[in-house]
């Protein structure tokens, strides 16, 4: 799959998929996902982070930089393989009928499921092996914060790690065995999408929660106090999205350490990215050229100060490893001439987002999109922004009414007329989120920056991706000369 070849495709998460259970997975509705994408002439199915998510249930705000987040198990595929009886996958929450079909497996002594669960943990032992001791403390501690647990675990004593493996070993396999069954459904899913011709694009968060296992097995990566806490955090300044700017919270990268060690947790991060997905977006693409940091104590990221990225030895660094891997880069809001050249040096496409570039020149009638690079991959808006319905009902009347005129349609058809807009444009890929396709309102839209609670909870509703949608979206493409 390559995404320097005109294509579109469509922005849809996971969690979002329809099912009878609590929230969409890798079971049956993904491959069906794919059909309608496949039926529709899209070559693209865009994701959020799939990792396992933290506070809020945020895909940014993730355990870890490696696993697959538990909940996008499916119990149907559980059952299909003799894990679950039927009945299991639909009653309670997801973690006790993955803890069900773990206890099914493991009376299975001589099986050939055993054997592949011993391959594949020697196959990820690189992250595996924390990870899953890091949940076992965790639940244990009964806290999330791993700088509050005993001091030889908090520390990494290796005479505490020992005895904590030890007395952990059923615990640790069990997690061990549900990110086997993630990875094994999530590559059932990517097979089943090449064989339609399409291809996956994944989401890199920049940045790591401080409650991860990342940071608890690899402190010295990070700005952290002697007890294990951040010095300063991660976030931006006062933008588009807050008068305040926004306090991440994440832990800041110790850059020179990492470049001393040739960038080898990065780089095995992309390399996992890359097992499971063709393509991947670099999440704030310009914390590699410089980022933004405030003191941990902050409340507000007015008063923080930016630092240096790694630039070109980061990527020459992943380059080396493997290869000119397809990259995107998440490169909106301030735009720098440092930015723009590590783009073009490595030839990353950047992002164009048409509600930001209507919404800031509503007065003066410019094509817009025909002015995109072909390398550059245009949306109707992303996960962070409002629907495009939303966003124009809340655009003054005379800015709704220019917009009518610059796109030449009435209220009514404002959001295809955007889609439209977007497929018609030079860049190489147009990404369409699911919601726009549907033509939603507001409370469909998946994030609100700045705002933690109430977010990533949207989801679709039986029968909304119909064959006369995909039928509809199959037209504009090939107008489009993307099919």
């Amino acid at each position: 799959m390559r995404i320097d070849q005109r294509s579109s495709g469509v922005l849809l998460h996971l969690t979002s998929l329809y099912n009878p259970y609590a929230l969409g997975d890798l079971g049956p509705q993904a491959h069906a996902f794919a059909d309608f994408l496949s039926e529709s002439g899209q070559r693209w199915w865009q994701m959020l982070p799939i990792g396992p998510t933290g506070q809020e249930n945020s895909p940014y705000q993730s355990m870890s930089a490696f696993g697959g987040n538990p909940l996008l198990v499916s119990p149907d595929r559980l059952v299909e393989r003799g894990f679950l009886e039927r009945a299991d996958a639909a009653q309670g929450f997801k973690s006790r009928f993955l803890k069900k079909a773990f206890e099914n497996f493991g009376n299975r002594r001589n099986r050939p499921e055993q054997a592949e669960l011993e391959e594949f943990i020697r196959a990820q032992s690189y992250w595996l092996e924390d990870f899953s001791l890091f949940l076992a403390i965790r639940e244990k501690e009964e806290t999330s914060d791993w700088t509050k647990w005993d001091q030889g675990l908090r520390i990494r004593n290796p005479d505490a790690i020992m005895r904590a493996q030890k007395y952990f070993a059923d615990e640790i396999r069990y997690h061990k065995f549900v990110q086997w069954q993630f990875s094994a459904q999530f590559a059932e899913l990517k097979a089943y999408c090449t064989s339609k011709g399409i291809g996956l694009i994944g989401d890199v968060p920049h940045f790591v929660s401080h409650q991860s296992a990342d940071v608890w097995a690899h402190p010295g990566l990070f700005k952290l106090d002697a007890g294990g806490n951040p010095i300063v955090v991660a976030g931006v300044p006062p933008d588009y999205f807050s008068k305040t700017g926004q306090v991440w919270g994440n832990p800041v990268y110790c850059w020179e350490k990492m470049a001393a060690e040739n960038y080898s947790w990065w780089v095995q991060r992309l390399q996992t990215a890359f097992s499971r997905f063709d393509a991947n977006r670099l999440d704030h693409f310009i914390g590699f050229v410089r980022f933004y940091e405030v003191s941990a104590q902050a409340q507000t990221a007015v008063d923080g100060q930016y630092q240096i990225g790694p630039g070109a030895s980061f990527l020459q660094a992943v380059r080396k490893v493997l290869g000119p891997v397809p990259l995107i880069a998440d490169d909106l809001g301030v735009r720098t001439s440092e930015v723009e050249a590590l783009m073009e040096q490595f030839q990353i496409p950047g992002s164009k987002v048409l509600q930001f570039e209507f919404g800031s020149k509503l007065d003066d009638n410019s094509e817009l999109s025909k002015q995109h690079p072909v390398r550059s991959v245009v949306y109707t808006g992303t996960h962070d922004n409002d629907t495009t319905e939303g966003w124009y009902r809340k655009l003054p009347n005379p800015q709704q009414k220019a917009l009518q005129r610059m796109l030449g349609v009435d209220s009514q058809d404002i959001v295809w007329a955007m889609i439209r807009d977007a497929f018609a444009s030079r860049a190489d890929l147009a990404i369409v989120p699911v919601q726009d396709l549907l033509d939603l309102p507001s409370e469909a839209r998946m994030n609100f920056p700045g705002i933690v609670k109430g977010n990533w909870q949207w989801r679709l509703k039986k029968g909304e991706l119909s064959q006369q949608l995909s039928q509809r979206l199959r037209s504009i493409t090939l107008l489009a000369g993307r099919l």
